[in-house]
């Protein structure tokens, strides 16, 4: 363990305390993309320009700072005015990762990020760049999850999960509630464009959890429901198995995927109760889909993405070209779409905060 002032552990720790200039990121109206999918609005939310390049850094920094402070807050009366800090544990596909390593090297404390062994090596170097440790684990990101909490059990770390078992799991929950920050922003941003107010959005999932603050956040903030349409690979479909089976199911498989991101074979339970209470609908996009995501993205709006972060579009791109896909989701000439660029091109992102 090591010790800061206690002083970095009394702020309520959302997204706006975690780095300088804070602002909303863009919400891009696409005109071309509503006339040639038969709709009337498409609007994409462009999270690439978060700092470190995705939506990952609201959950991941904003949760371990909130779960660092709870660990603290018995020894804030301390004599001394330090306080002892563990190292941070946690399992990524690369960007939860990224993020809790970003936040531990702001509290100045060590963080080891449990990777699958095929993740990609600039995501890998993108960790190490902020002082994360890096273990590969052989498996999918459901072995690196269950790798995780073995570590941080035995070596007193703090676990800082993006999905879990447990309903009630206080980090899990301040995940997504930092994910609500986008809702937040889209709901002042929505707001300053008179009565538009989108009537579906086609979110991509891992886990869920993004899909899940999308339904919360619309549903605290505005009258009438928003329709979630969860878009996820063929090949790594756990939340529609779980949609399915009204609880967390791990789907068999090697879960390979392009959208590396999304490549999770067990939902997460506290986005699954959302989602089910929501009435979430599910869809699937093949490979050729997927991988025609960065191109539509870079064509339609000029976003630079990745078949991860553009899995929305091509969920969405997928589902207005057929026309019983297009009752299925209730998508007609009045529908008004929301998207959500997750990440911009990897190799051209910055690591760091600054």
């Amino acid at each position: 363990m090591t010790t800061t002032s206690s002083s970095v552990l009394q702020r309520d720790w959302n997204p706006g305390d975690l780095w300088e200039g804070y602002q909303a990121t863009s919400l891009l109206e696409v005109p071309e993309l509503a006339q040639a999918t038969g709709v009337s609005k498409v609007f994409i939310k462009n999270e690439a320009e978060r700092p470190l390049g995705n939506f990952k850094v609201l959950g991941g920094m904003v949760a371990a700072f909130k779960a660092m402070k709870r660990r603290a807050d018995a020894y804030l009366a301390s004599n001394d005015g330090s306080v002892p800090l563990p190292h941070l544990v946690c399992a990524s596909d690369g960007n939860h990762g990224l993020a809790v390593a970003s936040a531990a090297q702001r509290m100045g404390v060590s963080a080891t990020v449990y990777l699958p062994a095929c993740a990609s090596p600039v995501r890998v170097e993108r960790i190490r760049a902020v002082g994360g440790r890096v273990v590969l684990v052989e498996g999918t990101y459901d072995e690196a999850v269950l790798a995780a909490r073995t570590a941080a059990s035995h070596e007193d770390g703090l676990l800082i999960p993006d999905t879990t078992s447990d309903p009630l799991d206080p980090v899990v929950q301040d995940v997504m509630t930092g994910y609500g920050r986008m809702t937040d922003e889209l709901t002042a941003q929505f707001a300053l464009r008179g009565d538009i107010r989108p009537t579906h959005a086609f979110i991509q999932a891992g886990v869920g959890g993004l899909a899940a603050a999308v339904a919360s956040g619309f549903r605290i903030n505005g009258p009438t429901p928003i329709r979630i349409v969860v878009v996820e690979p063929r090949n790594a479909a756990c939340v529609a198995q779980a949609l399915q089976q009204g609880r967390p199911v791990r789907i068999a498989g090697s879960l390979a995927t392009t959208a590396e991101m999304l490549s999770c074979g067990l939902a997460s339970a506290p986005a699954l109760d959302v989602l089910l209470e929501h009435r979430a609908q599910s869809l699937l996009v093949d490979e050729v889909q997927l991988e025609a995501g960065p191109s539509a993205s870079l064509a339609t709006a000029g976003l630079a993405s990745t078949p991860s972060g553009a899995a929305g579009l091509a969920g969405f791109l997928a589902a207005s070209a057929n026309p019983e896909k297009r009752r299925e989701y209730g998508l007609n000439p009045d529908s008004v779409v929301l998207l959500c660029n997750t990440e911009g091109e990897v190799e051209d992102q910055n690591p760091t905060l600054d």
